[in-house]
């Protein structure tokens, strides 16, 4: 499963952006979903996942209200539009997916449970 990225760049705070995860080839509601970022000198950390099965979408405190997690079947594209944003967002964003298969549980965060990973693309936000 090949999961290409694309959509980072540089913007001034408050600004807005949006990443693009195209996974071609699948049906993305057989997936859980998710975007994690990892910053300079810091852990990598999850930033939001959905499944599409039952519509879940879950957010880290520190971007909720300003993140949105969305889905293109059509297009086999996840999306991440990013709005208001912090110089604290700057980082590498990375797609993160697995397949589920028979089974279902509700996504998390956890980086752990994600087998397919993306390349990253890079995220700078200026004060």
């Amino acid at each position: 499963v090949q999961l290409i990225e694309s959509g980072g760049g540089v913007v001034k705070a408050g600004g807005s952006l949006t990443l693009s995860c195209a996974i071609p080839g699948f049906y993305l509601d057989d997936f859980a979903l998710a975007w994690f970022r990892r910053a300079p000198g810091r852990e990598r950390e999850g930033v939001s996942c959905m499944s599409r099965r039952d519509g879940s979408e879950y957010y880290a405190d520190s971007v909720k209200g300003r993140f949105t997690i969305s889905v293109d079947n059509a297009k086999n594209t996840v999306y991440l539009q990013m709005n208001s944003l912090k110089p604290d967002d700057t980082g590498v964003y990375y797609c993160a997916a697995f397949s589920y298969g028979s089974a279902w549980w509700p996504p998390s965060l956890n980086p752990n449970e994600y087998k397919y990973w993306g390349q990253g693309t890079q995220v700078t936000v200026s004060s």
